[in-house]
């Protein structure tokens, strides 16, 4: 059975062509299985491989992940993608991936109108703020609300650093 996907008109055509590009054809998906259907998302993919987060973010859930793109991990200051994928690196890449993560699927219209600071799977907490939009400590949710078998998934514009 396909998934549908909710997108508040707020963020646009653009956003809705990437969404489609995630849209499962014939299968129910996960978060990691969209993710990796979409060319968008590869450093993500990579770097959850890398720390051995592929089966937790396969489980149940539900999960609410705030998704950094590959433009959003280019951002990031030259060789910080490359030394986090380094095995010796590989518990501040947990860190840093476990913070993008919130136990729970919740999704823009549980966000609309509030500010709150949610805790993350990492621990730490993020400001959300959905009175203009929705922004997650300084990132901007681009796309909202892509569902997964195991929760759902918001497209942010930068990395969030714990």
């Amino acid at each position: 059975m396909n998934r549908r996907f909710a997108l508040k008109a707020t963020f646009g055509a653009a956003a809705i062509a990437f969404i489609a590009a995630c849209a499962p054809m014939d299968k129910e998906m996960d978060i990691v299985d969209i993710a990796a259907g979409n060319d968008d998302f590869s450093t993500l993919v990579a770097a959850v491989g890398a720390a051995g987060l592929v089966d937790t973010l396969k489980s149940d859930g539900p999960f609410t992940v705030f998704a950094p793109t590959n433009a959003a991990f280019a951002a990031l200051p030259e060789g910080t993608v490359e030394n986090l994928l380094k095995p010796e690196n590989k518990d501040t890449l947990v860190s840093i991936l476990t913070y993008h993560v919130v136990p729970g699927a919740i999704t823009s219209d549980q966000l609309a109108g509030q500010r709150l600071n949610v805790t993350t799977v990492q621990g730490g907490d993020v400001h959300v703020d959905g009175t203009d939009g929705v922004t997650v400590n300084d990132a901007t949710v681009t796309a909202a609300d892509i569902i997964a078998s195991n929760g759902v998934i918001h497209v942010i514009d930068s990395v969030l650093l714990p």
